[in-house]
């Protein structure tokens, strides 16, 4: 696989408290994501926060790998519905951090084997890149599926 770059831009206006941003992704795939401190911590209001950022690139990048694993196990899959949850908490030092991502998967695949799924959330999860970041940043991955 090609070296992969991808590029997002943002723009924050204020101090943290009472400021807020954009984000734009360098594709044009989205742009004039708002976000800000206040929907960060607390209700989102329709924004969006780097921690829904993170869950959408690790839902999607395990949802990928999982397709990948079921294909190549002769039963690819006819839809996938994953949903993931990222946690930001804060640890012993005082400081926020990621401490947990939590992923589950819905599978509909044709031929699939309820007893061969738990084998290949495994296997997705091992080979998902931010599976491995994570783990890697001592977060806690939960990975579970079961099948639609």
């Amino acid at each position: 696989m090609p070296k992969i770059e991808r590029t997002a831009r943002l723009a924050w206006d204020g101090n943290v408290a009472r400021g807020h941003g954009t984000i734009d992704a360098g594709t044009g795939a989205f742009g004039g994501l708002e976000y800000s401190l206040p929907t960060r911590i607390g209700q989102a209001e329709g924004k969006t926060s780097p921690e829904e950022l993170l869950a959408a690139a690790h839902g999607g990048c395990i949802t990928m790998s999982l397709a990948s694993e079921l294909t190549q196990a002769g039963t690819p899959p006819g839809r996938l519905d994953v949903t993931c949850r990222i946690v930001m908490d804060e640890v012993e030092s005082g400081d926020h951090e990621i401490v947990a991502s939590y992923v589950d998967a819905v599978v509909s695949a044709e031929g699939l084997d309820a007893d061969a799924l738990p084998a290949l959330l495994v296997k997705a999860d091992a080979g998902c890149p931010f599976s491995r970041m994570l783990r890697r940043a001592g977060a806690e991955l939960h990975v579970t599926g079961r099948i639609a």
